[in-house]
C-alpha cells in the first residue's frame, strides 16, 4: 500500500481552531524532514522494519532543528549524541525501544493502526487531551534556546565546505573526505 498520501496524517480535536493531535507515521525510509514531522508528533507510529536516520553531520552540517531537542528528550542524551553524531541508521523497532516512537506495526497495518489510535483519542475527553498536551509540550517550550542554538549553527554549516564535500559525497555515492 502506498503510505505516501497520509505521511502527515492529522487529528483535529473537537473543538475547531482549538488544538490537534498530530498523528505521525514513519514507512519504509525515514530521513531527517519526514522523521522531524513523525518524532514531533504527539504519537509518533512507525513501520516496524523502517529505517530511520538523521544525516545532518553526515552531510557536513549540525544536527539541528527539532533534533537537539527532541532526540535527548525522547531517548536520553547519551543516545541521541550517539545517533546524532554518527548518522547511524536504526529501525522502527529499535527507535520504539529507544522511545523515539510510541508504537510500532507491521507495515501493511501502518495507517490502521494511526487511525485505531485517531479513534480512541476522538472518543477521549477532550478537554483533558488538550490540557495534557499543553502540560507535557512545556519540555519542549523550555528547550527553546537550544532550538534556537542548534538552528543558527545548522544554517552557519551550510556556508562552510564541509556541506560542499558531503553533497558531492551523497550525489557520488560515496564516503566523504572531510
Amino acid at each position: 500500500m502506498d503510505y505516501s498520501r497520509y505521511s502527515d496524517l492529522k487529528f483535529r480535536m473537537l473543538e475547531p481552531g482549538i488544538a490537534e493531535i498530530v498523528m505521525g507515521e514513519e514507512g519504509k525510509l525515514a530521513t531527517a524532514t519526514a522523521r522531524a514531522h513523525a518524532e514531533m508528533a504527539d504519537i509518533p507510529i512507525a513501520a516496524r522494519k523502517a529505517r530511520l536516520i538523521d544525516g545532518h553531520t553526515r552531510l557536513g552540517v549540525a544536527a539541528g532543528d527539532h533534533a537537539a531537542i527532541i532526540w535527548p528528550l525522547l531517548c536520553g542524551m547519551a543516545k541521541a549524541k550517539y545517533y546524532l553524531l554518527t548518522s547511524e541508521e536504526l529501525s522502527g523497532e529499535e527507535a520504539e525501544r529507544l522511545g523515539l516512537v510510541a508504537v510500532v506495526c507491521d507495515e501493511e497495518k501502518l495507517l490502521e493502526t494511526a487511525l485505531n489510535v485517531a479513534r480512541k483519542l476522538a472518543a477521549g475527553p477532550q478537554s483533558a487531551l488538550r490540557w495534557t498536551k499543553y502540560s507535557l509540550n512545556n519540555w519542549l517550550r523550555m528547550a527553546g534556546p537550544s532550538f534556537d542554538a542548534s538552528l543558527a549553527l545548522e544554517m552557519l554549516g551550510f556556508t562552510g565546505p564541509e556541506v560542499k564535500e558531503g553533497l558531492a559525497a551523497l550525489k557520488e555515492k560515496r564516503k566523504p573526505g572531510f
